[in-house]
């Protein structure tokens, strides 16, 4: 895997916080939720995964003591191997079930929400396309997940 294919943004080696590992394809996507994240001053690193299968690509390396994330953000529409195949293999391996999952996606189709749940997802949210509306969202995750939820 190069270095260029998974990507650490933000992070330094004194970072003690734990990472965010966002899995999405769309490189404008990726760039409106590293900017909302900038812009909210989000503490936590981002790790960027650009399809399915650079998403499965961490669990060999959580495996080997890499840190895990604080959140997974998980796009469904993903080329290679499918959000909903890598909501599957992370919540059915035992060193990363416990990480929350936030399925982050245009999609409203009811099918793909009540699969999401039903594998595991502990959230779902619809990307909004307004930059404003999505700053709000960005706001919500860092809230939730990064200073009210509290994990194992």
């Amino acid at each position: 895997m190069s270095t260029s294919a998974l990507q650490t943004l933000g992070a330094s080696p004194s970072c003690l916080l734990p990472p965010i590992l966002l899995v999405e394809d769309n490189p404008a996507d990726v760039d409106l939720t590293l900017r909302a994240f900038a812009r909210r001053r989000f503490a936590n690193p981002v790790q960027v995964a650009r399809d399915g299968e650079e998403a499965l690509a961490w669990l060999p390396r959580w495996q080997a003591g890499e840190a895990l994330p604080l959140v997974i953000l998980l796009d469904l529409k993903l080329p290679r191997v499918s959000g909903l195949d890598v909501l599957r293999a992370f919540k059915a391996h035992p060193l990363c079930r416990s990480v929350p999952v936030v399925i982050l996606t245009t999609s409203s189709d009811n099918g793909d929400i009540r699969m999401a749940y039903d594998l595991g997802a502990n959230s779902y949210i619809v990307k909004p396309v307004d930059f404003v509306k999505f700053m709000e969202v960005a706001a919500h995750i860092e809230l939730y997940w990064g200073v009210l939820n509290r994990q194992p």
